[in-house]
């Protein structure tokens, strides 16, 4: 039981402590009896779970949160294992429906954990990720505080976090309050439940204060909630800094352990060790009321709550953060058992818990007397903090396009990309609204020019020591619209996902849009897939990628991104060849940030200048309408097929290799084999397309399957395929059994390797020699 001494402090001014204790035991009763509930029904053979003790050690936090101390424009985000107490207190305050109680962790019901997309009550913050939760709130703070500067100040909003103890071990939490992008947020406040208790057991030497100072050292005001005033009371009397020092020293093992023990037991091994005026001041404590005074911690203790939250309060140039000590199973039979974690209260348990919170004896979901003071006090938490729809997003024009005329040069799909945003830039409607982001490799993914027009975001004027002088001008302030951050591709895919969630917190549209070397999309992918599932919307792109990046080596060859891009829900996944495909998918991209429907667009690109020219010639071809919705759509012809009569073949190829599908095209030509050259700009969409015919079909029992672009391009002829990929021959590997051909998927199978790109597109088998090679195999296993 380590901790710091903390100031004493007077209970401001709120809720009557009665009434919020008689609240906090409907709360209770409440969130363990939904859980027992989930537990009662048929799930299939297996555990429906449910966590009533982590419930419990979160109650009297909550409660004193949602009714002494949260304003209306406050964000929360919630202790994974403490959605049912929010689900109770939803429910008394009006928001959230009855029938929602008895259907936790089932279809249509309440989620697991707090989600904000299929939650009916969730607003703020998905959880459940571990440790991302956590942090949401400070980076949806740093958002908030990027829109105050650009859109003029709002009303205060704090960003709020309540947490598990266990949490604090996840490695992003550290990351993210090191970044200097979240220094100085005086509107944070993260609350630590500190039971000393993870899943399977009692944390040993949690060494709170160890951790106290890590946040101290990154700028954070740290304060306690560690005994409760009963306690308090305890200690100032004679002998009561010698029962402290006692209390203070006990291993956690050693005082979870009391828990487990009632009377002169009880009392014989907290005292163990102890000196004689400690022993002297617990002996005026008769064994009846031991239990009480041993367990009183702070953060049981409404006083000690709302006193320490409005010393956070106080802190309006740091964010702050608190460690609550918690009893975990508080108020219930199986508080403080190691093994807790999981257990469910007995039936017999159940009802005794039930008499003792008072419920009614003909409605054991009641809510309070609207005439009596807990009544009164939900409907006005209700009237302040209940959810209301955010309006719908607004439907900013966007440019079908920015590069007017073609490109004459041979460009990387990477260069597009940067001159398509500064382009864009100057936009009068979406302009203001983007915002970049980048872990430290801004220059090195082609945001120079974006950042000389739209310059580097900071809260307040920074000395830029010549810097808007260079040729790169560097100089921050707050009318910048790039945000740069540490080396931390989690950070990165948190903030994107607050900035794209602006609308729905803060009231301001933002269009973020956040680069990344395509190797490193992994190493933040946690927080990627966190942020999507939170409905956020963003665009990445990640560059450079593949074995393209031929110099660099294995270790900045990204191989899999794209089989993970097509398999990630509510984002699109694309990876264009030529620099007109990146200016419409980007265009595109962003005006479905703002979509009823939409979702968000992670493209890959490469830093390979390819020749524009088979691009214009298809464009001539086909018309530049036809191109654009056919790019859109996932794929084109860049060679068409001759139908000449000559055996067939249709090389499928998505990115950088291109030129060399090209030209295995005229080799084979020459061989008398018509081969035909289909790019893949997002197999994604292409896949998506596939499966929305097969699924109509299999819902309507039905043989009658509608063509989609993807049938169009290829299923009409059915020629043997041969697909090739800067990537895993897994990205483009199921085309063929769409639309019934023989496939031979050519792609990277094997860690990269330094060397130039003719030796790494051999060694890893995607050269046009094995293009031609696999096309002229392909041809003479074709059935006649």
């Amino acid at each position: 039981m380590t901790g710091v001494d903390a100031p004493d402090r007077e209970r401001p001014p709120g809720a009557d402590p009665g009434v919020l204790t008689q609240i906090e035991q409907r709360v209770l009763w409440l969130a363990v009896r939904m859980v027992d509930v989930a537990n009662t029904g048929d799930a299939g053979g297996i555990k429906v779970g449910g966590h009533q003790a982590s419930s419990a050690s979160m109650v009297s936090l909550m409660t004193a949160l949602w009714f002494g101390h949260l304003r209306r424009d406050d964000k929360v985000a919630i202790k994974p294992h403490a959605s049912p107490v929010y689900h109770a207190i939803k429910y008394l305050t009006g928001e959230l429906d009855r029938s929602y109680l008895t259907r936790l962790r089932r279809r249509g019901g309440l989620q697991a954990y707090p989600s904000r997309t299929k939650d009916p009550d969730v607003a703020d913050f998905s959880t459940g990720s571990v440790g991302l939760g956590a942090v949401a709130p400070l980076f949806s703070a740093a958002a908030r505080r990027y829109v105050d500067r650009h859109f003029g100040e709002r009303p205060p909003a704090r960003c709020i976090a309540t947490v598990g103890d266990a949490e604090l071990d996840e490695g992003n939490v550290w990351e993210a309050i090191a970044d200097p992008v979240t220094a100085d947020l005086g509107n944070v406040m993260l609350i630590v439940d500190l039971n000393r208790q993870s899943l399977d057991r009692v944390v040993p030497g949690i060494a709170s204060t160890r951790l106290q100072r890590f946040f101290a050292d990154a700028g954070w005001h740290v304060a306690e909630a560690k005994y409760g005033r009963r306690l308090q009371a305890m200690f100032s009397e004679p002998g009561g800094d010698a029962l402290r020092a006692h209390i203070d020293a006990m291993p956690n093992e050693a005082y979870q352990a009391l828990f487990a023990h009632t009377g002169a037991a009880l009392r014989e091994r907290a005292c163990a060790g102890a000196d004689g005026a400690a022993r002297r001041l617990l002996d005026d404590v008769d064994d009846e009321a031991l239990p009480a005074l041993l367990f009183n911690l702070g953060g049981h203790d409404h006083d000690e709550l709302l006193a320490t939250f409005a010393a956070c309060d106080a802190e309006t140039d740091r964010p702050s953060i608190v460690f609550a000590y918690t009893i975990k199973g508080w108020g219930l039979p199986i508080a403080g058992d190691p093994l807790n974690h999981s257990r469910l209260l007995t039936s017999e348990q159940i009802d005794d818990l039930r008499a003792a919170s008072g419920m009614p004896d003909d409605d054991e979901w009641a809510r309070f007397d609207p005439d009596s003071a807990a009544g009164r006090l939900c409907a006005a938490v209700g009237d302040e903090l209940n959810n209301t729809p955010p309006p719908r997003r607004p439907q900013l024009p966007v440019p079908r396009a920015t590069l007017r005329r073609a490109v004459s040069k041979p460009m990387s799909t990477q260069e597009a990309f940067g001159r398509t945003l500064t382009q864009l830039a100057d936009d009068t409607d979406i302009g203001p609204r983007l915002v970049t982001a980048s872990p430290d490799v801004s220059i090195s993914t082609n945001l120079g020019s974006w950042i000389n027009r739209a310059g580097v975001f900071a809260p307040v004027e920074v000395d830029d020591h010549g810097g808007a002088d260079r040729l790169l001008r560097w100089a921050p302030g707050p009318t910048g619209r790039h945000v740069e951050l540490g080396i931390s591709e989690m950070n990165l895919f948190l903030l994107l996902g607050q900035l794209g969630l602006a609308h729905e917190h803060h009231g301001e549209l933002l269009l973020p849009i956040g680069t990344v070397y395509d190797p490193f999309v992994l190493r933040g992918l946690d927080a990627f897939i966190y942020s999507l599932y939170s409905g956020a919307r963003f665009i990445v792109a990640g560059t450079p990628s593949g074995v393209t990046l031929a110099p660099e080596g294995g270790a900045h060859q990204s191989t899999i991104t794209a089989s993970v891009g097509i398999e990630l829900p509510d984002v699109v996944f694309a990876e264009p060849s030529y620099a007109r495909e990146v200016d419409w998918l980007l265009c595109d991209g962003l005006a479905r940030l703002m979509a009823d429907d939409g979702e968000s667009l992670y493209l890959r690109l490469s830093t390979r200048p390819l020749d524009q020219d088979p691009f214009h010639r298809a464009i001539e071809r086909t018309g530049e309408d036809a191109m654009r919705a056919a790019v859109l759509a996932g794929a084109y012809h860049l060679v068409a097929p001759r139908d000449d009569g000559c055996p067939p073949v249709d090389l499928v190829v998505s990115g950088a290799v291109v030129p060399e599908a090209v030209r295995a095209a005229d080799e084979l030509d020459a061989e008398g084999v018509d081969a035909a050259v289909v790019v893949v700009t997002s197999a994604d969409r292409l896949y998506r397309g596939w499966q929305s015919t097969v699924r109509s079909a299999a819902a309507g029992a039905t043989t009658s399957v509608r063509p989609g672009h993807l049938q169009d391009l290829l299923g009409r002829r059915r020629a043997p395929i041969v697909s090739a990929h800067d990537a895993s021959g897994h990205a483009l590997a199921w085309i063929g059994s769409a639309v019934g051909a023989r496939q031979i998927p050519l792609g990277v199978e094997r860690f990269g390797e330094s060397g130039t790109i003719p030796d790494l597109y051999d060694v890893t088998g995607i050269s046009a020699a094995h293009m031609v090679n696999a096309a002229l195999l392909a041809v003479a296993r074709a059935p006649s």
